[in-house]
């Protein structure tokens, strides 16, 4: 799947960048802004797309002075699967949350990160994912691998891209952390969670769990309540 434009995994051509644009516009625009937002091709070739896609009857267009303005005909019996291919990175995201939602041992985060999550993936691009499971789950629990292959398998299934999985315990993720990994970066900022809570709320818990908190310390003994020793010297001398 291409998850800068999800709609090119089933219309390859320029007409397939317009649609998306117009699926997730929630006002009218104009050739030029198609163009800008479409990100690819020509100002010239998007409004012949614009042109031939509104003589189907699926974009609307307005008079807007010397402008005309085009937005998506949700009237449409083919609206509704141009909106559907174009938010196929938002479905992908909420099916990868039913399945893990469904294991017997729940991880403790699951998420996207890299290209796929920020939506600049091509058809060849890895989908990178983060599972964090309890320091309490073995590597090798087989129930554990079990869901783990499947999930992979079903990404695979689902895409068509590679995947890469960075799977790791609560202990080593602050491991990972506390070292500065270079990766950690990626892991942190602008993921797309499919399952638990931020990572930074993992390792602010973790942290917590590392570092005593001097009120919980033992106390020491209260010498002044010990009665008093013999003095050596007394003994000494008797």
């Amino acid at each position: 799947m291409d998850f800068s434009t999800p709609i090119s995994t089933v219309i390859p051509s320029l007409d397939g960048p317009v649609l998306q644009v117009l699926a997730r516009a929630d006002r009218m625009l104009s050739g030029r802004q198609v163009h800008a937002e479409a990100g690819t091709g020509s100002v010239a070739g998007v409004r012949l797309v614009l042109h031939r896609l509104a003589s189907t009857g699926l974009v609307h267009v307005d008079e807007a002075g010397s402008s005309l303005l085009y937005r998506l005909n949700r009237s449409h019996l083919a609206a509704q699967a141009v909106e559907l291919l174009a938010n196929l990175r938002a479905t992908f995201a909420d099916t990868l949350s039913a399945n893990i939602a469904s294991w017997r041992i729940a991880p403790l985060h699951t998420s996207l990160y890299g290209a796929a999550a920020r939506g600049e993936g091509d058809l060849k691009s890895d989908v990178a994912l983060l599972l964090i499971r309890s320091d309490e789950v073995a590597t090798d629990n087989p129930l554990w691998e079990e869901q783990v292959g499947g999930l992979m398998s079903d990404i695979v299934e689902l895409t068509g891209n590679p995947v890469n999985v960075d799977e790791l315990s609560l202990r080593d993720l602050s491991n990972h952390h506390r070292a500065a990994v270079p990766v950690i970066e990626d892991w942190l900022h602008d993921p797309t969670i499919l399952h638990g809570p931020r990572l930074q709320v993992l390792l602010a818990g973790r942290a917590s769990v590392e570092r005593p908190i001097l009120a919980d310390l033992p106390s020491l003994p209260d010498l002044a309540n010990f009665p008093a020793l013999p003095a050596l010297t007394a003994q000494a001398s008797g």
